[in-house]
Formats: C-alpha cells, sequence, structure tokens
C-alpha cells in the first residue's frame, strides 16, 4: 500500500511539472552558427581541434575574399 500511494505521488508531481523553466523566451539569445562552433571548439571534446582548424581556415578565406573584393573595386 505504501509502494502504491509513492508511485501515486510521484505520478502527480511528474504530471505537474511544466515546460515554462525552458521556454523559447527564458533560454536567451540563440547563437549563430559561427558562435556555436566556436563553443565547441573550445571545448574538451573530440574532434574540438578539427573545429578550431576549420574555423581558422574559414576566418583565413574569407580575410582573402576580402582582400580580393577590395582590389577589384579599387580604381
Amino acid at each position: 500500500m505504501q509502494r502504491l500511494l509513492m508511485m501515486l505521488a510521484a505520478a502527480c508531481l511528474l504530471s505537474s511539472c511544466s515546460d515554462k523553466a525552458t521556454s523559447p523566451t527564458q533560454r536567451g539569445p540563440a547563437l549563430t552558427q559561427r558562435q556555436h562552433d566556436s563553443v565547441i571548439g573550445q571545448s574538451g571534446l573530440p574532434g574540438a581541434s578539427g573545429v578550431r582548424g576549420a574555423l581558422r581556415v574559414s576566418d583565413s578565406l574569407g580575410a582573402r575574399r576580402d582582400r580580393i573584393d577590395s582590389a577589384s573595386r579599387a580604381p
């Protein structure tokens, strides 16, 4: 009998929980893909160094693209 009451109490407690604490408005602003990848790269997860390398290459290519664009616009 006591076990049944404990299970009933646990079921009532779980059913009364709401998802208000995890609503999208309270989670904070969403991260961009770049920010998300940066967080992963800074973590100690396996493959994080590969993510850091990919971000470094992406930055390098972006800077090269900007240099080429500015050179093509110069008179």
